[in-house]
C-alpha cells in the first residue's frame, strides 16, 4: 500500500528508489516534519507516483521537497545457495571486504541487515562474480518488499 511523504525533489520520480536515512539534525524546528519523517528508517521504497503539489524549501535537500507515494520495494541479494527457495527465509551471509567484487553490493544490499530474516520472493539465478574469495556458495534471490 502506497504512503504519501515528502522527497527531495531531485529524487521525486516514480520508479526512483531510495533506502530511508532516517531523521536529520536539520531537521529539527521545520513545520514538515510530520509529513517528511514517517517511513521506517533503513527499509528500501519506491516511488510510484508523484503529486503535483509544489516545491516546498528544505534544509536537507537543496532543490527542496515534493509529496511523492512510495511503497516498500523488494532487495536483491545474495545468500547461502542452500537456502534459496522462492518462499522460504534467509538472512544475509555477513560482511565482505572484497569491494571490488561485482557481488559486492548484492552480498552488503542498502535496505537489508545482516542479522534480519527476509521472505524470498524469487530466485533469480547466478550472481554476477565468477568466484567468490570468501568460498561462499552463492545464490541471486529478490527478498520481498517488507510491510508497514
Amino acid at each position: 500500500m502506497a504512503k504519501v511523504t515528502l522527497l527531495g525533489e531531485h529524487l521525486a520520480s516514480a520508479g526512483t528508489e531510495f533506502v530511508y536515512g532516517g531523521e536529520s539534525t536539520a531537521c529539527e524546528g521545520c513545520p514538515y516534519r510530520n509529513q517528511c519523517l514517517n517511513l521506517t528508517e533503513g527499509r528500501r521504497y519506491r516511488v510510484t507516483e508523484t503529486r503535483d503539489s509544489g516545491t516546498l524549501e528544505c534544509a536537507v535537500h537543496a532543490t527542496g521537497v515534493t509529496a511523492v507515494e512510495v511503497e516498500p520495494a523488494s532487495v536483491l541479494a545474495n545468500v547461502a545457495s542452500n537456502a534459496a527457495y522462492a518462499g522460504s527465509k534467509a538472512k544475509l551471509e555477513g560482511p565482505c571486504p572484497y569491494t571490488e567484487c561485482p557481488s559486492h553490493d548484492l552480498c552488503e544490499p542498502a535496505g537489508a541487515d545482516f542479522d534480519t530474516e527476509y521472505q524470498i520472493a524469487e530466485v533469480v539465478g547466478e550472481p554476477p562474480h565468477d568466484h567468490c574469495m570468501l568460498d561462499r556458495e552463492l545464490t541471486l534471490i529478490e527478498f520481498a518488499p517488507e510491510s508497514e
